[in-house]
């Protein structure tokens, strides 16, 4: 019977994160993974790549991004993002529901953390495209995200596989977890996993989930979210279907967190029913909806485009797609902020129409026409002057209809015009189990499981009803580097 000290059940960003962590504790350590290796990756596969972190200055920058020239740092204007922004980013995002405990050590390690992956060979990059603008020859950084991982979510799993190879780390591939086995002292000692189409018993003393959370499974979508959750497009991998979280409570783990939400967000009407491999990256999402306006199939708004910027709102809005007719909501935008949407509205994989007119967009489109008409009339009437800046909140608004939009509004009124159809699509789901600092796994009577461990997206009580872009990545590494070094201390006893 083999026998390893820390066995992870995942192989994304979290869980390589916490096998490279134990490894480096010096554990024996195991990783498996429900998928082939050719789908490995998980949800973190299909990111891109964008990873919030605290940081004090531009220097801080650079020593995550050892590369940046000096000519490049001259022309970078990176407003500082401590603790303490990071930190009310995160409750404002949840209605101060975060579980402080969680958030602070989110937030007090994310740093630290960045700093340890970059040691871990994982590179990274500045994101010029999406979280900066061009002003007099100056890139201005905004958001508090100006970091992704190199080549995006590929290149994370790719770097974070070969770190792993490199230490020594085994990874399983078409391996699922079935069972937690727990000794009389309820302490962790073995694990029943399916290999090459039998069970075998794997002896261990601790095990770490980071499998991802139900996002991936109809049936407990629909029983947790809602009915019209059942059959929602799945953005990342489809193997994150609630393995983990049965395991856990089946062993007496206190389910934690809003089990009702998820992020999800507005996306693609032709996106891939799940996530497609052959199409990495995260090129269906459509995220440049606060330059225009968004209505759904009677031709009204819903939302506040402008509320924030849409690292605030995009996680969010996904959810409001779905409660349309039909679920389907349209981006409309026109000429004068055309050449300002994100790159992903250049792919040859965006769904749009184009027309000279308003009215001859509308007849492109399954709204109706007079709503619509009537809707973009009154909404242009309603535009205040102002300074518009898309760099900050501009506070360029609408007075007098509902929803307003808050900042950045500009009448829709030069041709030509442009629709994206949207739907949403579901990335993870908020709820999960409880657990602490140590990324332990608590009890129903809020005592540890001895040798029981989550990171990623099996930790609930961080994310209620929105998420600030970027934090997933962070969560995941900060939570999976905790994960590993708690798993390899508790195993040092039994050695």
């Amino acid at each position: 019977m083999e026998n390893y000290y820390v066995i992870v059940i995942g192989a994304g960003n979290a869980a390589l994160c916490a096998a490279i962590a134990a490894r480096e504790e010096k554990a024996n350590v195991l990783v498996l993974e429900k998928s082939p290796e050719y789908k490995r990756g998980g949800n973190s596969f299909f990111t891109d790549g964008a990873i919030r972190f605290a940081f004090d200055n531009l220097e801080g920058i650079r020593k995550v991004i050892p590369n940046l020239s000096g000519e490049e740092v001259d022309n970078i204007i990176m407003p500082s993002y401590t603790k303490e922004s990071f930190y009310d980013d995160l409750m404002k995002a949840t209605n101060h529901q975060s579980d402080p405990i969680l958030a602070n050590h989110l937030v007090n390690k994310s740093y630290e953390t960045i700093k340890w992956m970059q040691r871990n060979k994982v590179a990274f990059d500045l994101i010029y495209d999406n979280q900066s603008f061009e002003k007099d020859g100056k890139f201005h950084f905004w958001g508090g995200l100006p970091v992704k991982t190199y080549n995006k979510g590929i290149g994370l799993i790719e770097q974070l596989n070969k770190r792993a190879n490199e230490l020594g780390i085994e990874v399983w591939y078409d391996s699922p977890a079935l069972k937690i086995n727990l000794n009389s002292a309820n302490e962790v000692n073995g694990l029943i996993v399916e290999k090459k189409g039998k069970q075998v018993e794997v002896k261990t003393n601790s095990v770490i989930l980071a499998c991802g959370s139900f996002e991936g499974n109809k049936e407990m979508r629909k029983k947790y979210m809602g009915a019209e959750w059942e059959n929602v497009i799945l953005r990342g991998t489809e193997y994150n279907t609630g393995d983990g979280l049965k395991m856990a409570m089946e062993v007496g783990a206190q389910p934690y967190g809003q089990w009702s939400k998820a992020h999800s967000i507005g996306t693609d009407v032709n996106v891939p029913k799940v996530g497609d491999f052959s199409k990495p990256g995260d090129i269906f999402k459509k995220h440049s909806y606060p330059l225009g306006i968004i209505v759904n199939k009677k031709g009204k708004r819903f939302v506040d485009e402008g509320a924030d910027f849409r690292n605030y709102t995009y996680a969010e809005y996904g959810r409001e797609i779905l409660k349309q007719p039909d679920g389907v909501a349209y981006q409309i935008y026109d000429q004068k902020v055309r050449p300002l949407l994100r790159k992903e509205y250049d792919l040859e994989e965006a769904t749009y129409e184009k027309a000279e007119s308003l009215e001859a967009l509308a007849e492109k489109l399954p709204i109706n026409k007079n709503e619509f008409l009537n809707t973009v009339d009154l909404y242009n009437k309603a535009v205040q002057d102002g300074d518009y800046n898309p760099g900050i909140k501009d506070g360029k608004q609408t007075l007098g209809i509902v929803p307003s939009k808050s900042n950045w509004a500009q009448k829709v009124n030069e041709g030509p015009f442009y629709a994206f159809p949207v739907i949403c699509g579901i990335t993870f789901c908020f709820g999960g189990v409880k657990s602490n600092e140590k990324a332990e796994v608590i009890d129903d009577n809020g005592k540890p499981i001895n040798g029981l461990f989550a990171a990623g997206e099996m930790i609930g009580g961080i994310f209620y009803d929105n998420y600030p872009g970027g934090t997933g990545l962070m969560s995941g590494a900060v939570f999976g580097r905790t994960a590993g070094r708690s798993a390899a201390n508790y195993c040092k006893s039994f050695k």
